[in-house]
C-alpha cells in the first residue's frame, strides 16, 4: 500500500473503530443532548451499535461497501430525527466504491459532500444551524484540499478530522435552529452539538482506519 492508498480492509477498520469509539463516547454525547437537546441521542447511538452488531451476525461484509451498508442499515434501524440522517449519510458514504473496491482519497472526499448534501436536504440544516452539518462542511473542505495538494491518505484525513473537531467545538457558540436544541435557543450555548461531535468521530474513524497499524480515536475533547 502507498502513502496514497487506502488500505484493502478500509470499509472492516473504519466501521469497527467508530463501533468502539462511539460506544464509549455514547455516554459523553448523551449529556451534550440532555444539556441541550432532548436527551435520546447517547440512546440513539446505543441502539445503532446494537443494530449493527445484528447485521454483522450473518458473516462479515466482503468489501468496502458492505461494511459502510452495514453503518447505514444500523442508523435507519434508530427512530427519531438522527438515525434516518446519519443512515443516510452513510449510505452516500458507502458509494465512494463500487463492489468489491476501496474508495481513493477523491472518491471518499465527495462521497462525504454527498452525504452532506443528504442531510442538507432532508434536514434542512445549513453551515451556522448548529447540526452535524457544521462539523461535517470543514471537514469535506479539508479533505479535497488535502487530497489536491498530494498530501497522503493519513495527513489529508488528519486535516478533516481537525477541521470537523475545531467546528463541532464551535458549535457550542452557535444558536440552534434546526433540531430540537432550538426550541430551547440560547439556553444551549456553552454546549457542543451532539451531532457535530458524533460526525466529528466518524472523520477521525476514517483517518485511524487509513494507517498501515490502524489508530484510535481521541473522543476526551467531548465535554
Amino acid at each position: 500500500m502507498t502513502d496514497h492508498a487506502l488500505p484493502d480492509d478500509f470499509g472492516r477498520l473504519v466501521v469497527t473503530t467508530l463501533r468502539e469509539t462511539l460506544q464509549g463516547a455514547a455516554p459523553a454525547l448523551g449529556d451534550l443532548d440532555r444539556r441541550a437537546g432532548d436527551g435520546d441521542f447517547g440512546d440513539n447511538v446505543r441502539t445503532a451499535m446494537k443494530n449493527l452488531g445484528r447485521e454483522l451476525e450473518g458473516g462479515e461484509p466482503a468489501d468496502y461497501r458492505g461494511w459502510v451498508t452495514a453503518m447505514s442499515r444500523a442508523w435507519l434501524g434508530v427512530g427519531g430525527t438522527s438515525g434516518p440522517l446519519f443512515g443516510m449519510f452513510y449510505r452516500d458514504l458507502a458509494r465512494a466504491a463500487g463492489d468489491g473496491e476501496v474508495p481513493d482519497l477523491a472518491a471518499l472526499a465527495e462521497a462525504l459532500a454527498a452525504g452532506q448534501a443528504v442531510v442538507q436536504k432532508y434536514g434542512e440544516a445549513e453551515v451556522g444551524d448548529r447540526t452535524m452539518v457544521d462539523a461535517l462542511a470543514p471537514a469535506v473542505t479539508a479533505l479535497r484540499e488535502a487530497a489536491g495538494s498530494g498530501a497522503d491518505a493519513v495527513h489529508a484525513l488528519g486535516a478533516a478530522e481537525k477541521a470537523a473537531i475545531d467546528a463541532a467545538k464551535g458549535t457550542a457558540e452557535l444558536t440552534a435552529r434546526r433540531g430540537r436544541a432550538s426550541y430551547v435557543g440560547d439556553s444551549a450555548k456553552g454546549v457542543m452539538d451532539p451531532g457535530a461531535c458524533a460526525m466529528a468521530l466518524v472523520v477521525g474513524a476514517l483517518r485511524a482506519a487509513a494507517g498501515a497499524d490502524g489508530g484510535e480515536v481521541r473522543a476526551d475533547w467531548i465535554e
